[in-house]
């Protein structure tokens, strides 16, 4: 028995009032940087380590992330509003420039780590799935890194709130 479709629109509304934690999701390859603000990910495991990532598979640019193998989930916290906006692409910067907002480092893998994230997942992909119109990329977190307490930077009702 199926149901019938839901609304896009009135998915994206009920998914507005769904509070998650933004995060820049890094990876390199072949001397290439990419960065892209994200909510769609949590933890799967602690043994071993775990997380998952989602992004949209339309995006030709996110495609840098199955070819590395590898990626960073930077946890924001509420001082990283500027730098959210920026991975979001929201005042259309270079990568560089975007990367120039924030100071970065490599833990394991080589995938850029933000230096003052609450925390720093280092991870390597270990399974991806197609879902729809994204791609679900599992890490074994293979590098860890935490920052100090610092607010968290959430996203809901589509604006920023700090918790």
């Amino acid at each position: 028995m199926s149901a019938p479709g839901i609304d896009p629109k009135l998915y994206r509304d009920a998914m507005a009032r769904y509070a998650g934690h933004v995060q820049i999701v890094t990876t390199a390859h072949e001397g290439v940087r990419r960065g892209v603000t994200i909510t769609a990910a949590c933890s799967v495991s602690d043994s071993p380590a775990m997380v998952l990532v989602c992004l949209n598979r339309h995006n030709a640019s996110n495609d840098i992330f199955a070819e590395s193998g590898v990626f960073a989930l930077n946890t924001l916290a509420a001082h990283h509003k500027g730098l959210a906006d920026a991975f979001a692409g929201f005042a259309k910067l270079p990568v560089e420039e975007r990367f120039a907002m924030g100071e970065w480092d490599e833990l394991v893998t080589g995938a850029p780590t933000l230096k003052d994230a609450i925390a720093a997942y280092d991870c390597r992909i270990v399974d991806t799935k197609s879902v729809s119109t994204h791609n679900i990329f599992f890490g074994e977190v293979v590098g860890l890194r935490l920052g100090s307490k610092d607010q968290s930077l959430v996203y809901m009702d589509r604006s920023y709130h700090a918790i």
